[in-house]
């Protein structure tokens, strides 16, 4: 009942790739210059890089909103300060005296409301369309995020309401990407398009990091909310006019392209949208394989986001200028990657019919083994600087090979019940995001090299521990219980 029987053999897969397995002579391949599809794929990135724009913001912010004591130690660093001696940078918005503890707490509240709208987001998407509520989610997070510098003025526990409430808004916006790419992207495509529409996340952060040190510099903190919320008003209005759930209501959308999407996607979409298996989904083993590896991934990923500027203001000794530039380097590696990864993902299955299940391994395998060497080695770098950066960099650019990997598991067991799937893995993905900041500030109160050393340390054990287990169970073909059984049953 768990498992297609092809999932576990992988040999019909072989000889016979996905988008050919039925009726190929029929299926004409869709140029992708100017579709539609690719449309989705771009302006899906630029929304992905809006929500993360919005979410990493406060963690450059953050080291500009608190107090410093100028009589102590707690504005030093541990090394050197890097380069020149600072510049004076605008200091004119108000600062805050929250301890460590309020700060991991307020770092860690977006979660809150994250993690709830998880599952929910997956089964609205599938149920009334993906394309609204992915919009209004961003949206919402938008308008909270121009109400940021109030709410900070008004406590901290205000701040952290709305943070929760931002959250809230971004929680359905990866179910309702996956909800969407559903019925939007050819089987053999899937990397490829995937992985250009969630690399938005990265450049979101690329972005994000250096901009608000810029803006902090020049400016002050508030414009970081006021600039960035205004950027996702944007979107939201490019959105609403070029934008449709399916390919059947897109207005502009070519005949042959929308033939090309639903005759390569006929085989694996259940016919029905009112039952959703629950039982076996919960049951299977594959869908476990994927919520253990993106929980390990979100660990490292989400404690490094959070709080990689505070490392590079306390054990580096860069200034808020320097933070966010050399923070980003690390998450424009991981775009990097990722893009590359989705290419070479589809150029594999597609080329050389490498088994999906085969490429999903060795792309998690990769992408979250290879991080986990390279953030332990930044642990031992002390205050050499360079070598810090470039060994974290290369840690998150590697991850983003596993959005070629466990990333894209959801769609390949079931395609159907993909919004719904991630909805489920990303409910234990959010965990980390929780947890990780508060436990990584409790861990680095002294800020010393060796309490960071441990934060890295467990960071990367749980990485190893993810793709292990992916690599044991994962699978890459459509499972039996999300497809009708008259597709199981015919030739």
């Amino acid at each position: 009942m768990d498992d297609f029987s092809a999932s576990d053999t992988e040999t019909d897969e072989c000889q016979q790739p996905l988008l050919h397995q039925q009726d190929s002579n029929k299926v004409e391949k869709a140029p992708a210059w100017c579709s539609s599809r690719y449309g989705l794929a771009l302006l899906s990135c630029y929304g992905f890089f809006v929500a993360y724009a919005l979410r990493v913001n406060l963690s450059v912010a953050m080291v500009d909103m608190l107090k410093t004591n100028e009589t102590g130690n707690a504005s030093c660093s541990l090394c050197p300060r890097q380069g020149a001696l600072p510049l004076k940078h605008n200091h004119t918005a108000s600062t805050y005296d929250w301890d460590k503890d309020t700060q991991g707490w307020i770092l860690g509240s977006f979660f809150y409301g994250y993690i709830l709208t998880q599952i929910p987001g997956g089964y609205l998407a599938r149920k009334y369309g993906a394309k609204w509520l992915f919009g209004l989610g961003i949206l919402g997070t938008a308008l909270f995020t121009l109400v940021t510098p109030v709410a900070a003025d008004l406590g901290a526990g205000y701040l952290i309401a709305v943070r929760v409430l931002e959250g809230v808004g971004e929680g359905v916006t990866f179910p309702a990407m996956h909800a969407m790419w559903a019925t939007w992207a050819p089987p053999m495509e899937r990397s490829r398009l995937l992985t250009m529409s969630y690399a938005g996340a990265q450049l979101g952060t690329v972005f994000a990091l250096p901009l608000s040190g810029v803006i902090c510099f020049y400016l002050d903190w508030t414009y970081v909310f006021y600039i960035f919320g205004v950027v996702g008003l944007v979107w939201f209005v490019l959105w609403t006019f070029l934008v449709s759930s399916t390919p059947e209501t897109h207005k502009r959308i070519s005949e042959a392209e929308k033939q090309y999407i639903t005759s390569s996607l006929k085989s694996e979409l259940s016919p029905t949208t009112s039952h959703i298996p629950w039982a076996s989904i919960f049951s299977s083993s594959a869908v476990w394989a994927i919520v253990v590896a993106h929980f390990s991934y979100n660990w490292t990923f989400y404690t490094l986001l959070t709080l990689l500027p505070t490392y590079m203001n306390k054990i580096l000794g860069f200034s808020i200028k320097e933070n966010g530039m050399l923070s980003a380097l690390p998450y424009l590696g991981c775009w990097l990657f990722a893009l590359l990864g989705g290419q070479l993902a589809d150029w594999l299955r597609e080329r050389w019919f490498i088994p999906t299940v085969t490429v999903r391994k060795a792309f998690s395998i990769a992408g979250m083994v290879g991080p986990a060497l390279f953030l332990v080695a930044a642990g031992y770098t002390g205050c050499d600087y360079v070598m810090a950066v470039a060994f974290l960099t290369v840690s998150s650019a590697l991850g983003g090979l596993s959005s070629s990997g466990f990333g894209i598991g959801h769609l390949d067991i079931a395609p159907s019940y993909a919004g719904i799937l991630l909805g489920i893995s990303n409910t234990f993905a959010t965990v980390p995001g929780m947890v990780g900041p508060v436990i990584g500030s409790a861990l680095t109160h002294s800020n010393t090299i060796e309490e960071w050393r441990v934060v890295f340390y467990i960071s990367a054990g749980i990485n190893v521990f993810g793709a292990t287990v992916f690599t044991v169970f994962g699978k890459g073909t459509v499972q039996s219980w999300a497809v009708s059984n008259a597709y199981l049953d015919g030739p």
